[in-house]
């Protein structure tokens, strides 16, 4: 356990900042997951809407550091390349 102010202090940072980290990285699975959905039901339209609406949010939460630019452009593409295929 903490005992230095300085350490207290830092204990209280960490745990705000995961909760914010928690709470992006929900919202970009809950993103997904809606494209995921409209993919599977086979609904080109929809799933163009539900990764247009992902996409950004991929991108903002690799910007704040909740995962890394690298995995955000693969999931964005992956899902993209998905999506483009269902209306081929």
């Amino acid at each position: 356990m903490a005992n230095t102010p300085s350490a207290k202090k830092a204990a209280r940072k960490i745990a705000r900042r995961t909760a914010v980290n928690k709470a992006r990285r929900t919202r970009v699975r809950t993103f997904i997951r809606n494209v995921e959905a409209a993919l599977a039901s086979g609904d080109q339209a929809a799933a163009a809407e539900a990764l247009k609406a992902a996409q950004p949010e991929i991108i903002r939460a690799a910007g704040k550091g909740v995962m890394h630019r690298n995995t955000a452009a693969r999931k964005v593409s992956r899902l993209a390349k998905r999506v483009n295929a269902l209306s081929a």
